[in-house]
């Protein structure tokens, strides 16, 4: 498995309450990602991270990185804190998807092999706020607008049940597909992460089989929480057989991009966490590169529940 890290948290994040860590360049955080063993790529966040396109390439060749994705971040500025892409003004929408253009060209640039983007501002906190099937079908055109443009770059979208908006437009994997066939561009995937899956009460695994059948395609973010809030905690410590889950749909869908940690080290050591995330990630993945899978679907085609349970409880648990 190739694994990557989300290079904002390696630097200073913040909440409502406080700051964590210190404000550190991307050279910087560069030299944190070669120190974190089995880390080989970065999803970079655009334009808010990035430096110009042949130095920034230039940078990730001398540190022997790949790039996972770049991250267009249409959240940041003040105009498009109450929404981007599903905006009833114009040259909100536009200036939106010009923001994702501009990303597509960079990744050109620096050679990576996707862009992501997640439109978390897009949604309402109230009712009666907004016109829903206008919002839809604004988020829908502006998309398809920034999807059409240079289609050799794919565009993915991520989606997450809330946060910022008390209701994100894009708030199921579900959803999220039918928006996609409403794009109607083959150039086009979802980010799914497996802590915004759960907090959807989805099961992120089944997830996978959804896009897998719908023939979407996807890219991956790691972490884990406890259901209730996006905490990006170290990718297992919570939900592990939901974990050895994913990557075992992963493994038989044949997954190759990178697995990329949406993780926030917040109070502790930031080598040590990803560390940790990176290796809990390996070691749950080896457990699932030796499972006979052939065996499992067997069973699950017979109906074998509790041999299925058994081999669970003595191949995963190992008790």
């Amino acid at each position: 498995m190739k694994q990557s890290i989300i290079t904002a948290f390696l630097s200073k994040t913040q909440d409502r309450f406080s700051e964590y860590q210190k404000p550190t360049g991307l050279r910087e955080r560069l030299e944190t990602v070669k120190k974190i063993d089995g880390v080989t790529g970065v999803e970079i966040v655009f334009p808010y991270e990035t430096e110009e396109a042949v130095a920034t390439k230039a940078l990730m060749q001398e540190m022997g990185l790949e790039f996972a994705a770049v991250n267009a971040n249409i959240k940041k500025e003040a105009k498009w804190v109450p929404g981007a892409l599903s905006r009833p003004d114009a040259a909100l929408r536009k200036s939106a998807a010009q923001l994702i253009k501009d990303a597509k060209d960079y990744a050109i640039a620096v050679g990576a092999p996707l862009v992501t983007v997640c439109p978390l501002s897009d949604g309402y906190d109230n009712l009666f706020q907004v016109d829903y099937k206008k919002g839809w079908s604004n988020m829908i055109d502006t998309f398809a607008e920034a999807a059409d443009y240079r289609p050799e770059m794919p565009l993915f979208v991520e989606y997450k049940i809330n946060e910022t908006r008390v209701n994100c437009f894009l708030d199921s994997c579900a959803k999220t597909i039918v928006f996609l066939k409403e794009v109607q561009n083959s150039a086009t995937g979802i980010t799914i992460d497996f802590g915004h899956s759960l907090l959807a009460k989805e099961n992120p695994a089944e997830v996978l089989a959804m896009c897998e059948r719908s023939n979407v395609d996807y890219y991956l973010h790691t972490n884990d929480n406890d259901w209730q809030f996006d905490w990006d905690l170290i990718g297992g410590s919570r939900n592990f057989l939901h974990t050895v889950e994913f990557f075992f749909y992963a493994k038989e869908f044949g997954y190759d991009k990178y697995f990329t940690a949406d993780a926030s080290p917040r109070i502790f050591d930031m080598v040590g966490f990803f560390t940790e995330h990176a290796e809990m990630n390996k070691a749950i993945w080896n457990i699932v590169e030796h499972l006979d899978r052939d065996k499992y679907r067997r069973l699950m085609r017979e109906e074998k529940h509790m041999d299925l349970m058994k081999l669970v409880r003595q191949e995963i648990y190992r008790l």
